[in-house]
């Protein structure tokens, strides 16, 4: 084969990417390239992917290629570049999100019509979205995640690849201008496959071990590699490959079958970000004070506002927190989980449709809970993974004062501290 053109989606790396490594293998030429989609590029996330691009340019540069960088339509940019260069054929790794399976459609369907070869390779899960069903049953997908989790763990899983050892560019490529970046990046993460992968490598060695009895202290560190595997900085089947088996392993990487399990349900349930999952018998109020309470981090509850605060100024919240403060919007405040699911989709860094959307669902009961009507009780939830209040004193300084024994309760500290809110819900809490 003399030219391919892999076209980068949210797979911004060059350590196990199976449609660049095939590339690679088999054609005499490579052509990478990633498509600047005014859009969709949101602008909480740009800052990452700005530097997602420039750190994969460098890696490319360094195996003696180059990223193409382009700007508008994927569809007409993939195939415009193989036009111009030669290539035979596009490929491209498979994702599930609507948007996603309608630019692989139109992408086979322009590429079919240009007689050009086009092929989709895993990547951005562990196992295929699709690969495992329920045989009893009938379905096309797993509905209950521990069922999953035990045909997830028993299945041989693809081998990790290690990146390429050249690439070559057809002569004359225009590698187009990158995006520039920004001096004060926000978030607290910063993108690229060189930083996740260093993050990796952190986390196995210093962090991992303690994660069992760790992962829900709201003040405690994690691994933070969940932007990088949205954006594919890290390959989550090298991520599975290297804790397991290792202390703490087990539970964290169950957490990334928990990721796959949400992914082959939105494959089969593409509607996961709007409709209903499960259907139940619930009215969800139209409050504008309460919800832009909510979204501010002033509501009154401490907990809800240290992570809703969180979420603004970094880009990134504590897993549990994000179901403290869903639990509380849907379940306390009875407000859709669409208006949740939307504004994490504006301020994560690591927004991922499917995650998202299956953990929004899952704490309105709507989802794939077994418990619909199941409740965090915000006040029992900081008490117990934050017990001396740090994360809590860390975002609301407003509280940073209190003695232990206050800094939780909103109804204790009602106009006793300047500025800020009571909690109408009041000793509700306790119940």
């Amino acid at each position: 084969m003399e030219a391919v053109v892999v076209l980068f989606n949210r797979d911004l790396r060059v350590h196990d990417h199976p449609a660049l490594a095939e590339a690679c293998a088999s054609a005499r030429h490579v052509v990478p390239l990633f498509v600047l989609d005014p859009a969709i590029e949101a602008r909480h996330r740009r800052d990452f992917l700005h530097a997602c691009l420039h750190d994969l340019r460098s890696s490319l540069l360094a195996l003696g290629g180059n990223l193409a960088v382009r700007h508008g339509d994927p569809v007409a940019q993939a195939v415009r570049l193989a036009q111009e260069t030669g290539a035979s054929a596009v490929w491209a790794s498979e994702d599930v999100s609507s948007l996603a399976r309608r630019r692989e459609r139109r992408l086979a369907a322009e590429c079919e019509t240009h007689r050009l070869e086009f092929r989709l390779f895993p990547g951005v899960t562990v196992v295929p979205p699709g690969a495992l069903t329920p045989g009893s049953s009938g379905a096309n997908h797993y509905r209950v995640f521990s069922p999953y989790w035990r045909a997830w763990s028993a299945t041989a899983h693809r081998p990790v690849l290690g990146a390429p050892h050249r690439l070559r560019l057809p002569p004359g490529v225009d590698p187009g201008e990158l995006p520039e970046l920004p001096r004060e990046p926000y978030g607290v993460v910063r993108g690229g496959e060189s930083e996740g992968r260093r993050r990796l490598d952190h986390w196995i060695r210093h962090g991992l071990a303690s994660y069992a009895e760790d992962r829900d202290r709201m003040a405690g560190r994690t691994s933070m590699l969940s932007a990088y595997l949205h954006f594919g900085c890290v390959s989550p089947s090298e991520v599975v490959d290297r804790a397991a088996g290792r202390p703490g392993g087990e539970e964290y990487v169950r957490q990334l079958c928990w990721r796959d399990f949400h992914y082959q349900v939105v494959n089969d349930f593409p509607e996961m970000g709007r409709r209903d999952y499960r259907d139940r018998d619930v009215e969800w109020r139209r409050d504008e004070e309460a919800e832009a309470a909510w979204r501010e981090g002033m509501t009154g509850v401490p907990i809800v506002d240290a992570g809703m605060r969180q979420l603004r100024a970094e880009g990134w919240m504590h897993n549990r927190v994000r179901l403290i403060t869903g639990s509380y919007l849907t379940k306390r405040l009875g407000i859709d989980w669409r208006a949740g699911l939307a504004h994490f989709g504006e301020w994560l860094v690591d927004g991922d449709m499917a995650n998202n959307s299956g953990n929004w669902q899952w704490v309105a009961g709507t989802g794939n809970d077994t418990r619909p009507y199941r409740t965090l009780n915000p006040l029992r939830q900081a008490k117990k993974f934050d017990p001396d209040g740090e994360y809590v004193r860390r975002y609301v300084p407003e509280l940073a004062s209190l003695p232990d024994n206050l800094v939780h309760e909103p109804w204790k500290v009602r106009g006793g501290v300047p500025g800020y809110p009571a909690s109408p819900l009041g000793g509700e809490l306790t119940s």
